[in-house]
């Protein structure tokens, strides 16, 4: 049995990792938590349920850390978008302690390093410091959420699941392919990633579907019957956006409000006019396709969620509020 410590599951993706782990079986769980969050509901929800807690700040340094990782084969780390740079400690500790395999914070969409969104450069940084310490590792990243990417309805009916309510937006000329992957299936699919030894050191994409915001769009309107209206947002306008949350976050505008502009508006730019979350550049950047190593897995397909989301099935992503 594969003992495998989650950092962050009381996150969305967390959550997903969690499920998908307990789902798969064959994994022995311990959960890495803060002590200011050790008392927390959903934390001690979990512990309830048999799995071991590693209570650490791992802003306080390596030597104390080292002890608390011996033992582990997998580190999987769901952390939250602005704490990236907390895992550089993790990784030299997993490295003094022997892990067998690190799981870093990547499940975001596909793009390049390089000033082209800030957090990614971030989880590259920590990708970097995986590799100077040699440490074993596998990189997942999944695309964008289902969740987050349909538009609302004119009679307002899956607005109770919408993160914005109210978005009819579509962005340059709606053709831009992305990759899609549903929330719930992200566990799924690493489960399945984590114990495949053709994994290691590797990177790897997931997907649910590969559609476009037109696509999508066109999808809700034949299944709920409603004619959607379409707010279209330039190439230029995009860029604009994403060059101006820079500046505004280089000159110090640091709260949530604005890190949140910031990560929106140059996913945005990277996946509507760099057009970078596509299967093609993910395979130029050498991920190997988590469908073509998994053939007999069947990740649900946007049409399905459709569906859920017109029968009233959905599910609000961070409805209980940012873990």
């Amino acid at each position: 049995m594969q003992k495998v410590l989650l950092v962050g599951a009381t996150g969305e993706t967390g959550k997903s990792i969690y499920d998908g782990l307990v789902e798969e079986g064959g994994y022995e769980i311990e959960l890495l938590v803060r002590p200011s969050s050790a008392e927390k509901p959903a934390v001690k929800t979990l512990e309830a349920k048999g799995h071991k807690l590693v209570v650490a700040d791992i802003d306080a340094g390596i030597d104390p850390l080292v002890p608390l990782l011996k033992g582990f084969d997998t580190i999987i780390s769901a952390i939250q978008p602005g704490s990236q740079l907390s895992q550089l400690n993790l990784v030299d500790a997993a490295r003094s302690a022997g892990v067998k395999r690190f799981v870093p914070c990547g499940f975001a969409s596909i793009s390049p390093r390089g000033g082209i969104m800030r957090l990614r450069d971030q989880k590259e940084e920590v990708h970097d410091h995986i590799f100077r310490a040699h440490l074993p590792y596998t990189i997942i990243d999944v695309g964008t959420w289902f969740q987050i990417s349909f538009p609302s309805l004119p009679s307002g009916r899956v607005d109770y699941a919408s993160f914005v309510a109210g978005n009819f937006t579509i962005h340059a000329d709606g053709k831009a392919p992305k990759i899609l992957t549903d929330l719930r299936d992200i566990g799924r699919f690493v489960a399945k990633i984590v114990k495949d030894e053709r994994t290691l050191n590797k990177r790897v994409y997931t997907a649910g579907d590969v559609l476009s915001e037109d696509e999508i769009f066109q999808m809700m309107e034949k299944a709920s019957g409603e004619e959607i209206p379409r707010k279209q947002v330039s190439r230029e306008q995009i860029k604009k956006d994403a060059d101006e949350a820079l500046a505004a976050f280089d000159k110090g505008a640091r709260d949530q409000v604005a890190m949140m502009r910031l990560y929106r508006s140059q996913y945005n730019y990277s996946k509507y006019v760099r057009i970078d979350n596509t299967p093609e550049f993910a395979e130029y950047l050498g991920y190997l396709d988590a469908r073509k190593l998994y053939p007999g897995f069947q990740p649900r397909t946007f049409r399905e969620y459709v569906e859920e989301l017109l029968t009233g099935k959905g599910i609000k992503p961070y409805a209980q509020g940012r873990e």
